[in-house]
């Protein structure tokens, strides 16, 4: 065994003078965090946004769902947010989840603007707002040059190499939308739009590599980041940055030594050894294990068994009660919503939340609030329609 021990430490140590021997190679990886001085880290626009912007910046490290929803005035019939301004996010795909999405949509409803520089946008974005992307590989498709519609800001057109992807918008709607920008192409293709939405305004742009520390400090590319952030509103500014390497916020303990070449090699290597040492030495030590068999699981057995104690009594009314209390439960626990009253602020929230259709959601409350009110008149046909109209809202 002390053997084993000296062989491992030497070979550790050995990698270890290997590794420190060697010039630490550039990270190309984009990572897009605000703390990452690597070429495609943003730890430059994290210094000067403030500076190109001309407005106070806010940074969110959680998720927008959750920074809003924590800013909604709830307290007073205001009905709106107790903060101002403009949504950025910059990155190279859709981390940002539905719930939130729908969340950044309500934000921007009550006359606010948000800010999307991404390879690849949510769904629930491009879905409400009727865009559809596509994307073209020319011979050239690491070259990109990029420039502004308006001509007031000049007519200089970037040239981009690095990280540039070849999405642009292939269709919008052309009466609430303004085109903004433009790419290289077979033809001349659009990669920055502004979308008039709900008396909110929404700003996509496709190449957010032109961030990033690379081209920040790349020859005359700042001056194209500056004019794009130029058509933002003159507002405070929210920024989804995430602690760092994106939106993904990671607290792995483990995230240190495999951010390391060396230490990662080390603990691979270690681990191996101790799966070879397991192994040598189980065929000795280990004792058969019996099979134990796990207890049968009876709930749902039982739920199938009262259901059909109230069907075959023809007790509807109990049936529809439970099918309604299972169904407000899941709204509680899902969107966080009061259901202490069923009106239609309930309703429009609820559609809000849920991306559900609104006549849909209008009408199971519809339903609900009838049977309350003519609780003993129920018959198999209302047990029938109800069950229906509150599956649909969970479809």
């Amino acid at each position: 065994m002390k053997i084993y021990i000296v062989i491992l430490v030497l070979i550790l140590a050995l990698v270890i003078a290997m590794d420190v021997s060697k010039p630490k190679p550039i990270n190309w990886e984009p990572t897009y965090g605000v703390n990452d001085k690597i070429p495609f880290g943003l730890y430059i626009l994290n210094q000067e946004l403030g500076e190109m912007t001309g407005q106070k910046v806010t940074k969110i490290e959680q998720s927008p769902y959750e920074y809003f929803e924590s800013q909604y005035d709830y307290d007073t019939l205001v009905n709106n947010y107790k903060v101002k301004g403009t949504f950025i996010y910059i990155s190279d795909n859709k981390i940002i989840d539905s719930e939130s999405a729908q969340e950044i949509l309500y934000f921007i409803s009550h006359k606010n603007a948000a800010f999307f520089s991404m390879k690849e946008f949510p769904k629930v974005i491009l879905d409400s707002l009727h865009i559809e992307t596509d994307f073209e590989l020319k011979l050239s498709d690491s070259i990109q040059k990029l420039w502004l519609a308006n001509p007031k800001l000049g007519n200089n057109k970037y040239t981009f190499s690095e990280e540039v992807g070849p999405d642009y918008f292939a269709k919008f709607d052309t009466i609430n939308t303004t085109v903004l920008g433009y790419q290289n192409g077979v033809e001349n293709r659009v990669n920055f739009i502004k979308v008039n939405y709900n008396g909110g305004e929404i700003y996509l742009h496709t190449q957010p590599a032109a961030f990033t520390n690379f081209h920040l400090l790349k020859d005359n590319h700042k001056e194209y980041a500056e004019k794009v952030l130029s058509y933002l509103p003159k507002r405070d500014i929210h920024w989804l940055s995430g602690k760092s390497s994106g939106s993904t916020i990671s607290d792995s303990q483990l995230g240190f030594i495999f951010k390391h070449p060396a230490l990662k090699s080390a603990w691979l290597l270690f681990l191996i050894g101790m799966g070879v040492f397991m192994i040598f030495n189980a065929k000795r030590k280990q004792r058969i294990v019996p099979i134990i068999k796990p207890l049968p699981n009876t709930t749902v057995d039982f739920t199938k068994t009262i259901g059909n104690l109230y069907y075959q009594e023809g007790d509807h009314t109990t049936i529809i009660d439970k099918k309604i209390i299972y169904f407000l439960e899941r709204v509680r626990n899902e969107y966080l919503m009061d259901t202490t009253k069923l009106d239609a602020d309930f309703v429009k929230k609820l559609h809000q939340k849920s991306g559900k259709d609104y006549f849909i959601i209008e009408r199971a409350v519809f339903l609900i609030n009838n049977h309350r009110k003519s609780p003993h008149n129920s018959i198999e046909d209302d047990l029938v329609e109800i069950n229906k109209a509150l599956e649909k809202v969970f479809e």
